[in-house]
């Protein structure tokens, strides 16, 4: 009976005639038990065995009770998810008299309804219950749109799905060339993992060598690694994060969406597109767009549907300054529904060819009206930048980098690890490296690592790795600062600074190595590494040791040494131990 009160109503009048069967099995067994009941041997009066023989008497009697309003009331909804699933918009008349018997009689009461189905399909174990409720999720959020004023009240339930700027990604999940999470690992010939784009990229361009080992190749054949696959989608899932792929079809909670369900969402989709196009006011658009907003999160057909329909050119006429100044929760509720539509790989080329789109992002990036705008327009550059054609697009715009810069340095935390996730996807193109190092990359690293470490750190190996070794080696106190985070960063952190202080240390010269060295207690850090660093930790402090002892025992002299720099992307050989760097 709690159950039945506290659940789903929706639910619970699918359920009624299996309720109601299940109701009467129990007061037959009650009658059994009753009729077994030793009534004379306890010595109960009279009248309390009167009562018992009068129980057990009605409970043999009873029959399943079924309301017939109810079972009407389910004839209906299911006839009109039939209706639905041929194509049929519902009529709104009946659609909110069926509501009106639920209790649903607002935008408020819909949206705890569709929360409480959602709890309830972890709670179905056969695929058909679990379909059902997804089709009836479906036709709630159509009701709740068609039926009821938006609302742009945000329960701290409804707040923006954490992305990955929002959470530290396990070292064995990411890539370990792109540093990001791995959406589709393989392994090579080499037995290492990588994402599949990456090292697609690294092979076609002429690489025959594993990135992370150096051995050579004996065939370039790409092994799926469906195991660790399937970790990083649970991880994704406990974490609220979505893991798709491109070509990929989003189960809803887990279902994969049913015919009604996708048809409801493209009615409720055309729906808000069209009331979208003909607001006249601020504030009914943004009614309109928060709901765009919460649905674009839900799953990849509701981001197809969304885009398909024309929502974003729409949503585009919303970024603006003048927007922002006067409605800016208007402006934070428009970038964030292009930032959840960009989860679908699809649509990331959707926004990119819709004229104003980028440009629009990045102007709120720049002069956002809040830093949530501000934020979510950086974590919209993070999810664009994905595809390696749009990094390298967007790597060429100073706007952007100018952008994301400043809101690292000036930001909140929040908005600060936006940035530098949205930079540390950016430094994965070798060219865009030259501009992030000439726009200030090193200083601002300098400037936040204590903040964020493990962002900083990983920010400045990427840089390393594609060319930026002069710059970084330069900078005196991002070396005093990767040792203070080899002693007391976290794992993530201290192996990227250690695998940061390698390369330094080979390309720089003796000069990196020997500031290195005034660090008090270095060599005691990096044995604490050896021992309980990661693996990938253990190695690259391992290696730091070597290069500090060879170069104490004096054994680097007259070494050649390559170096890159930066503003020229050109690659020198310098034949002695001592490098003068830039100034």
């Amino acid at each position: 009976m709690e159950d039945c009160s506290h659940g789903s109503k929706m639910w619970l009048l699918m359920q009624v005639q299996p309720l109601a069967n299940s109701f009467h099995e129990l007061t037959l067994e009650l009658s059994t038990l009753l009729d077994i009941f030793p009534v004379k041997e306890v010595n109960l009066s009279q009248d309390v065995e009167e009562l018992v023989a009068l129980v057990r008497k009605q409970c043999t009697q009873s029959k399943p009770l079924l309301d017939p309003k109810d079972d009407i009331l389910r004839r209906e909804v299911l006839a009109m998810l039939d209706r639905i699933k041929k194509e049929i918009v519902p009529d709104h008349l009946k659609l909110k008299q069926i509501f009106e018997s639920l209790g649903l009689r607002d935008n408020s009461s819909c949206r705890e309804e569709i929360e409480s189905l959602q709890d309830e399909i972890q709670n179905q174990i056969d695929d058909k219950s679990k379909a059902d409720i997804v089709s009836l999720i479906g036709l709630l959020r159509y009701g709740k749109c068609v039926l009821f004023e938006s609302s742009t009240t945000q329960k701290s339930s409804h707040r923006r799905r954490p992305s990955m700027s929002d959470i530290t990604i396990p070292a064995d999940f990411r890539c370990p060339i792109s540093l990001e999470l791995m959406r589709d690992p393989v392994v090579v010939a080499s037995g290492q993992t990588y994402d599949r784009e990456s090292i697609n990229q690294w092979i076609e361009s002429g690489h025959n060598t594993c990135p992370k080992t150096g051995q050579t190749l004996a065939h370039t054949n790409l092994i799926p690694n469906r195991a660790l696959r399937n970790l990083i989608a649970m991880w994704c899932r406990e974490q609220r994060i979505p893991f798709e792929t491109a070509g990929s079809n989003e189960k809803v909670n887990g279902v994969k969406a049913t015919k009604a369900a996708l048809e409801a969402t493209k009615m409720t989709v055309s729906f808000l597109v069209n009331k979208l196009s003909v607001s006249q006011s601020m504030e009914a658009a943004n009614g309109v767009i928060y709901e765009l907003r919460a649905l674009a999160k839900t799953d990849s057909d509701s981001r197809a549907c969304i885009a398909e329909a024309g929502a974003i050119p729409s949503l585009v006429r919303y970024l603006g300054s003048d927007v922002g100044s006067e409605q800016p929760n208007l402006q934070v509720n428009a970038v964030t529904t292009i930032l959840n539509l960009s989860i679908l790989e699809a649509n990331k080329t959707r926004i990119m060819e819709t004229d104003g789109a980028l440009n629009g992002v990045i102007e709120v990036l720049r002069s956002g009206a809040t830093w949530e705008a501000k934020g979510n327009a950086a974590a919209t550059i993070f999810s664009l930048s994905g595809v390696h054609a749009y990094r390298k697009r967007l790597g060429r715009k100073t706007r952007v980098i100018k952008g994301l810069m400043d809101l690292a340095k000036d930001g909140p935390t929040s908005s600060k690890r936006d940035a530098l996730v949205a930079i540390l996807n950016l430094a994965g193109d070798r060219e865009t490296v030259g501009r992030l190092v000439e726009g200030g990359v090193i200083e601002m690293v300098s400037g936040v690592i204590n903040v964020l470490p493990e962002e900083a750190v990983t920010i400045l190996e990427a840089v390393v790795k594609r060319g930026g070794v002069v710059a970084v080696a330069a900078a005196y106190t991002s070396i005093r600062k990767l040792g203070l985070i080899l002693r007391e960063g976290s794992d993530t952190a201290r192996e990227s600074a250690a695998a940061t202080l390698v390369t330094i240390c080979r390309k720089g010269g003796s000069e990196v190595v020997a500031e290195l060295a005034t660090i008090p207690g270095i060599e005691r850090i990096i044995w604490e590494v050896m021992g309980t660093g990661t693996a990938r930790a253990r190695r690259k402090a391992a290696t730091l040791l070597r290069i500090l002892r060879r170069w104490a025992a004096g054994l680097d002299n007259n070494t050649e040494t390559t170096v890159v720099d930066s503003s020229t992307m050109m690659t020198t050989t310098v034949s002695t131990s001592r490098i003068v760097l830039p100034a």
